[in-house]
């Protein structure tokens, strides 16, 4: 069962694909109309190239989510290793922070992560260049499903903010509100279009959305500094009981089974 503190998550995600729209532009913009002009002519126009936007948008959102359900079986898997999950969720926190200061103007530096991903895209260049030209809609979503893996700052924000829920479901939700976030501006054309992207490209929108990213990065760092029990009960809180992904302290667990231990011997 989905709680309201979880509803706040998917919603701060999805506001986070929407803020970061100005990254989206320049990211995903030219992939975009690329797309766009790999359609017959006849299918460049009104609601039918809405369509075709559509398929591909989905194919991108559906890699999102998977990315989130791999994302969330791998902190998951790792809830009896102790340090393991904190370190993970320490580094994912540090990213945050990191790539919100990147999405604010800040730390411009930050740019040098996206190239993390650039040898994998690069090696689905002949994948991509089969599908064209595209004639099929089926082409069209494994066109945007490959389009999911463009390397990009903000997906690692997502990203990061997704693993921290170290839950298979909820992290793939959240990679699914914040596709969702993005899809306005890549939907968007004309008119329409160039007035949200006249207002996502104003300072105070992109520092709006570097420090949504840097809060909740700065929320993973708490949670990291040694709080324990507090901690987790917030996350059993916000995200339902335990079967849902959320465990006890490892360190409370190491007491209960010294003490077992030290009985059972006589100690």
């Amino acid at each position: 069962m989905i709680t309201i503190a979880d509803w706040s998550w998917l919603l701060s995600a999805a506001l986070m694909g929407l803020l970061g729209g100005t990254h989206c532009i320049g990211m995903c913009g030219g992939l975009s109309s690329a797309f766009t002009y790999a359609l017959p002519e006849s299918e460049r126009r009104g609601m039918r190239l809405l369509g075709w936007q559509l398929l591909y948008n989905s194919g991108r959102l559906l890699t999102y989510t998977l990315l989130g359900l791999l994302a969330g079986s791998l902190l998951h898997s790792l809830q009896d290793l102790g340090m393991a999950k904190q370190l993970l969720r320490g580094l994912a926190g540090l990213l945050m922070i990191l790539l919100g200061a990147y999405l604010a103007g800040w730390f411009p530096a930050m740019a040098r992560l996206e190239s993390v991903g650039a040898p994998l895209w690069r090696r689905m260049e002949p994948l991509r260049r089969k599908l064209l030209p595209i004639r099929q809609r089926p082409q069209a979503v494994i066109a945007g499903m490959l389009w999911g893996f463009l390397p990009c700052g903000l997906v690692y924000s997502a990203m990061a903010l997704a693993i921290t829920r170290a839950a298979p479901l909820e992290s793939g939700l959240v990679m699914l509100a914040f596709g969702l976030g993005t899809l306005p501006t890549l939907l968007l054309t004309g008119a329409a279009a160039s007035q949200l992207r006249h207002v996502l490209q104003r300072p105070g929108t992109r520092q709006t959305a570097g420090l949504l990213v840097i809060l909740f990065g700065l929320w993973t760092w708490v949670g990291m500094s040694g709080h324990g029990a507090g901690h987790d009960h917030g996350n059993h809180d916000m995200g339902g009981d335990s079967h849902a992904g959320h465990v006890m302290p490892m360190s409370d667990n190491a007491s209960a089974m010294d003490s077992d231990a030290h009985a059972h011997h006589g100690h």
